[in-house]
């Protein structure tokens, strides 16, 4: 037994960050050498019910204290600004571990999507030197950023054993770079009524402070109302987000009833039937399909905008950066190398600047994802897109990034509606030898986009087929008042 915690305590010594690194005063801890793998935790402890809170328990226990912070009591940019202005201080006196230090340091961040978002868009926002890359822990519901790059999807343990397999994944990672997108929506100022988004009960946080920008801000139109935001794995409306929008107004208003995943992930199906994501006719007017609502447009080359063709039939799209959308599918799919080279696609990879844009005409078609080898319609891949909606055709609509939905309103005498998202930038993640993201700068992911040689060709063929199988800082930033325990 004591060899066993003497392993365990030399091994925690490679994550381990003494105090006089966290915070100015005076070194009271001789440092003989900087441990391999120096990490920051953060962790939502209002997420996975109970489990953020026991996680963060555990985590203080075994490393130090003060390098495990709640989220609930300490926002990230904060926490990060002061760390980094320490350890310039530190180099600037001389201190030859500073730097080191600076270099190996990695972050965690448990939670949902949300909260990863925010730590990765605060991370983003700061311009970190050298940004420390990112592990996610899956405390949410969809949990797709730590699915996307191997870090399950399933609400971990929390005992020292699991935390410590954890760690030493942390150890032998990889590290990636990710796309951000920014996300504009511009309407001019309505004659009565407001144009501000509606979230459930209140606008969702993680959607990185989704928020008008003020008068002195550049993209500011006299005579409009301008909105920005960001968004790390997909941007999607239509029916998908009504669902999602009745999910999380459920939840906010019933917190009690949503303390369990497998509960959450019932209900969510439950009321994709309710809202009518199952029967279009029945539900779900024509009128509201995509291209009764919105004009898009996409750019595949800089400053050259062309149509989107998009059938009557389609409810639903997804700008998709991740290969992960609800709760780890993957609605993309690998094409085929002849689909490749006829529809001159690329294949989907998470740093190259492009999205993958799906349609999905209601929920069986989206039961094709659960299928090996199945996915949603492909419509393009682009570096922007534009959605332009339509006067009068409808009062709202809804849209959802990243998880977090939010009810749009439109206007009868407003036909310059626009949403418009382009390229943003690029963090560091960390990945398992399981990812399932591929890199377009690792030749090594290359290879795995030609062995999907059965791909179909036409989704109306695979959609009968499974139907009879299944039956931060000022972009980003979440706010110093908010109640984080509303995240996802």
């Amino acid at each position: 037994m004591a060899d066993s915690n003497s392993a365990s305590s030399h091994f925690l010594k490679d994550f381990y960050i003494p105090n006089y690194i966290l915070m100015p005063e005076p070194k009271g801890e001789i440092v003989s050498d900087v441990p391999v793998c120096p990490v920051l935790v953060f962790i939502n402890s209002k997420s996975g019910g109970q489990l953020g809170g026991e996680l963060l328990v555990t985590y203080r226990t075994l490393l130090n204290k003060n390098q495990v912070f709640n989220l609930g009591e300490e926002a990230p940019d904060n926490v990060l600004r002061k760390l980094y202005l320490n350890l310039e201080n530190l180099k600037c006196n001389g201190d030859e571990f500073a730097s080191k230090f600076q270099e190996r340091l990695k972050i965690i961040v448990a939670g949902g999507d949300g909260t990863a978002g925010w730590l990765l868009g605060v991370v983003s926002d700061l311009k970190l030197s050298p940004p420390p890359p990112i592990a996610t822990v899956p405390l949410g519901t969809g949990n797709n950023l730590p699915f996307a790059f191997g870090w399950g999807k399933k609400n971990p343990g929390t005992d020292r054993h699991s935390v410590e397999s954890f760690l030493d994944q942390v150890k032998k990672a990889k590290e990636m770079k990710i796309d951000s997108w920014h996300i504009l929506m511009r309407m001019r100022t309505p004659a009565e009524g407001s144009c501000e988004p509606i979230a459930p009960l209140e606008l969702p946080h993680s959607l990185h402070a989704f928020h008008r920008v003020s008068s002195t801000d550049a993209l500011n139109k006299e005579g409009y109302h301008t909105f920005r935001g960001g968004f790390w794995n997909y941007f999607s409306m239509g029916m998908d987000a009504q669902v999602s929008y009745a999910f999380h107004s459920e939840r906010k208003l019933h917190p009690e009833k949503f303390k369990n995943q497998l509960v959450n992930q019932s209900t969510y199906a439950k009321l994709g039937c309710t809202q009518g994501w199952f029967c279009a006719s029945l539900f779900h007017p024509s009128s509201k399909n995509v291209t009764q609502l919105a004009n898009v447009k996409i750019m595949k080359r800089p400053g050259e905008w062309q149509h989107l063709p998009i059938s009557n039939s389609i409810r639903s799209i997804v700008c998709l950066n991740l290969p992960s959308f609800s709760g780890g599918l993957n609605p993309w799919g690998t094409p085929n190398n002849r689909k490749l080279n006829d529809r001159q696609l690329t294949p989907p990879y998470v740093d190259d600047g492009c999205l993958e844009i799906v349609g999905f005409r209601d929920a069986w078609h989206g039961l094709v994802l659960l299928a090996p080898k199945g996915h949603g319609t492909r419509l393009a891949q682009a570096r922007r897109v534009q959605f332009e909606f339509h006067k009068g055709t409808a009062d709202h609509t809804f849209m959802r990034i990243d998880g977090e939905p939010w009810k749009q309103p439109l206007f009868a005498n407003d036909d310059t509606v626009v949403v418009e998202i382009s390229h943003h930038g690029q963090v560091k993640m960390l990945a398992t030898h399981n990812c399932r993201s591929k890199s377009i700068h690792d030749p090594s992911t290359h290879t795995a986009h030609e062995a999907d040689e059965e791909d179909s060709d036409d989704e109306e063929e695979l959609v009968g087929e499974e139907w009879r199988k299944f039956g931060a800082a000022d972009t980003f930033k979440i706010p110093d008042e908010v109640d984080i325990s509303q995240l996802s």
